[in-house]
This record gives structure tokens, C-alpha cells and sequence, in this order.
């Protein structure tokens, strides 16, 4: 709303030093450090709230060192990334943009299947939550919403050609292409190889000619099986003090890289990557979700003062994957939320091995001592603080892997 008033102030009344709200990196700076102060000064407050609601964590016996202490730890903490997320977004980003809208509802929507997960929980005493069916509709509800409007809405657009035109008109931050050399695409972004971009129509050309008016029977599937996948391995790894939230906060770093270069026309043809018009307002959703990551992490670091919960982690899981797409680097998700994948595929090759040597031996074995992983290492004697620094780590060591992928083909 402020970005409104003070472009109102700058175009009509002239006012001086207003102009300065059109510029992306000073509302994302902007955004940045209030997300940070209200998740940091209201967190403590609404933990506090949460604790007098009686909203503690009911600690499974895992024969986990320090396992029983966390008992009676206020939870749904999301709640606090959530609004410190959203109220610097509705203060200084543009509302009107497409991204800028699909990344609310997507918060909202997401954070919504959450809260009543840990709702059942909690005050139902269902140690299960929210049924699993109900989680996997929510979410393929909120990947048809994302697929449908990043297919069909023409305010969508990509242009490949960057490197071939040179400059046109500059605005206050951005170089602004003509219209006409926009386009509506399905095109997205092949990690470490030159002439990296995909089409996704192109799965249907052997359907023969006009192929293209269906892409959107594959590009909808696979932006709902994005969102599924990540969210769910977000959640996964929501298991020990700071480990969501510190891997989460670092790959989204690397999407407001992604995001702030495809919107800009100078950097993305510096890069000769894809042009995404008017995806570098999502900078400012993202630095906003980073600082309340961060803050968040002020009280979600070991010892945890709160835990994040579903509210949270399906949440983040959620916004990563959105942000993802929209800037057309899906591709690289496995290795930019590596974290993630690794927790995922964790406990699917548990289970999958325990039913298969049950079914075979007659009894159970395991591959790893505990899933997820970062059970395993807890299994092992590490200390967890130990677990999610290293963590940490190897997340940082995979945003720059993917960070580079901007320039290493």
C-alpha cells in the first residue's frame, strides 16, 4: 500500500525523494528489516499467546536424546513467519502483480492446511492431524490454482531472446523490451547446459500439429507434483531445532538471486538467461520471507522457544516451490533444496526397503538407523545443534552450486 501512496506522491504532487519506492532493492531492503522486527519483537508475543493457549508439542518416544524435553514447546510458531511475511509484502510490494498475488494465496492457502493440521492435533489430541488425503487435495488444489493462472493469464510472459536486442528505454531500475517480442511459453530452464531452455509442449509433439494449445495437460501436472513434492519434503525436515527454517532461509536467498536477474532485462541479457517481465517484484516477497525466516529462527534455535509445525513448514514448502516455477529454475530444485530431497527420499527408501524385506525375509529391516536423515545422525549420538549446522553447510554449498549455474553451461 505505501509503494501506492508514495508513487502517488512522486507522479502527481512531485514530491522529492519519493521515487525512490520505485526501485525494487530499496523496497525488498525495506521489506527485509520490518519482516526481521516483527518476527523478532512479535514473535516473543505470540509465543507467549501460544503458550497460554496450551498450544505445546506432544513429543512421540523416539529414544532421541533430548527428545522429552521438547514436551509442552509451544508450536504452530508458522503463524509468526506468516505474518511477518505478509504485512511488509502488502506495505511495499506491488499488489496488483500476478506473481506478487499467487505468492499470498499460496502463504494463505498453504498456511491455512497447516494450521488446521496442527488444530486436530493439538486441541483434537489426533496425533495424526489433518488426514493425508485432505493435505495431497490441498495441495493439488493450490498446484491447479498456480499451473492454470501461470499458463492462462496473459500477464504471464517470457522472452528467450534477450541476447539478441539491445537496450530499449530505461525506467528507474529496469530496461523495459517492446511488448510484441513478450510471449506466452511453457518454456522453462535446463541447469548446466547451454542452450538450456525446455518447452514443455514439446512432450506432445508427436500428438502432431497444434500441439501447443495442450501443453497445459503437462505443464498443470507437473507444477501440482512440484508443489506436492516440496512442501512435503519441507515438512519432513521440520524435525529438529532450526533445521527447516535455517535450509529453507538459505535457498531462498538463491530464489531472490534467480528472481531479481530474470526480471531485470540488463542482467538477463548479461546472463543471456530467460527474461521473465515483471518477476522481479517477487524480490520483494522474498526478502520479506527471508527476514522472517531468520527472525524466526531467533526463537527456533537450539533450544527451540517454539516450533514452526505444519502451519509453517507446509507453508515455506509451499512459497520455495512457487517461487521455483514462476521463475522458471523448477529444474533446479533438487539441487538448490537438496536438504529437502535427501529427507524425502530418506524415508521413502526406508519405508520402501521395510515392507520389501517384511515381505521376502518375514521381518523388517532397515536401511537407516531412524528416518529422516536427520533422525539417523541423531541415532548415531550427534548433537543436533551439530546435525543442523551441518546442515546448513551443505545447503549453503548448494545455493552457490546452483548460483553459479547462472553463468556455468
Amino acid at each position: 500500500m505505501l509503494y501506492y501512496l508514495f508513487q502517488y506522491l512522486d507522479k502527481v504532487m512531485d514530491v522529492p525523494g519519493t521515487g525512490v519506492f520505485q526501485y525494487i532493492t530499496f523496497r525488498s531492503s525495506l521489506a527485509l528489516m520490518l519482516s526481521l522486527l516483527l518476527s523478532t519483537i512479535y514473535g516473543k508475543r505470540i509465543i507467549g499467546f501460544l503458550s497460554r493457549q496450551q498450544v505445546g508439542e506432544t513429543v512421540r518416544e523416539l529414544g532421541l536424546a533430548g527428545q522429552n524435553e521438547k514436551a509442552g514447546t509451544p508450536t504452530m510458531g508458522g503463524i509468526i513467519i506468516i505474518f511477518a511475511t505478509l504485512v511488509p509484502v502488502v506495505l511495499f510490494a506491488k499488489l496488483h502483480n500476478i506473481y506478487i498475488v499467487l505468492l499470498i494465496v499460496t502463504t494463505l492457502w498453504m498456511g491455512t492446511i497447516g494450521f488446521v493440521d496442527d488444530y486436530i492435533k493439538i486441541f483434537k489430541k489426533d496425533k495424526q492431524g489433518l488426514k493425508g488425503i485432505f493435505k495431497v487435495f490441498g495441495q493439488v488444489g493450490l498446484g491447479i490454482i498456480v499451473g492454470s493462472v501461470l499458463y492462462f493469464s496473459p500477464a504471464v510472459t517470457v522472452r528467450t531472446d534477450t541476447g539478441k536486442v539491445d537496450i530499449f528505454k530505461q525506467t528507474t531500475e529496469t530496461v523495459v523490451a517492446p511488448a510484441s517480442l513478450e510471449e506466452k511459453s511453457t518454456a522453462t530452464t535446463i541447469p548446466f547446459f547451454k542452450n538450456n531452455e525446455f518447452d514443455y509442449a514439446e512432450l506432445l509433439a508427436w500428438t502432431g500439429e497444434g500441439y501447443e494449445k495442450w501443453a497445459w495437460l503437462v505443464f498443470i501436472p507437473i507444477v501440482i507434483f512440484i508443489i506436492t513434492a516440496v512442501s512435503n519434503g519441507a515438512n519432513l525436515t521440520d524435525g529438529i531445532d532450526g533445521l527447516a527454517a535455517g535450509t529453507s532461509a538459505v535457498s531462498v536467498f538463491a530464489l531472490a538471486i534467480f528472481t531479481f536477474v530474470s526480471g531485470n532485462i540488463i542482467f538477463s541479457n548479461y546472463l543471456n538467461i530467460m527474461y521473465i517481465p515483471n518477476s522481479g517484484e517477487m524480490t520483494v516477497f522474498i526478502a520479506s520471507f527471508l527476514g522472517a525466516l531468520i527472525g524466526f529462527l531467533w526463537y527456533n534455535s537450539y533450544p527451540a522457544s517454539v516450533f514452526m509445525g505444519d502451519t509453517g513448514s507446509l507453508t515455506i514448502g509451499g512459497i520455495i516451490a512457487v517461487l521455483a516455477i514462476a521463475v522458471r529454475k523448477e529444474m533446479l530444485i533438487p539441487l538448490l533444496c537438496g536438504i529437502f530431497l535427501v529427507e524425502n527420499f530418506s524415508v521413502v527408501l526406508q519405508v520402501s526397503y521395510f515392507k520389501y524385506t517384511k515381505k521376502r525375509f518375514g521381518e523388517g529391516r532397515r536401511i537407516f538407523l531412524m528416518s529422516p536423515l536427520h533422525h539417523h545422525y541423531q541415532k548415531k549420538g550427534y548433537h543436533e545443534s551439530k546435525i543442523v549446522t551441518r546442515f546448513w553447510v551443505v545447503a549453503i554449498m548448494l545455493a552457490i552450486l546452483s548460483i553459479v549455474t547462472l553463468k556455468l553451461r
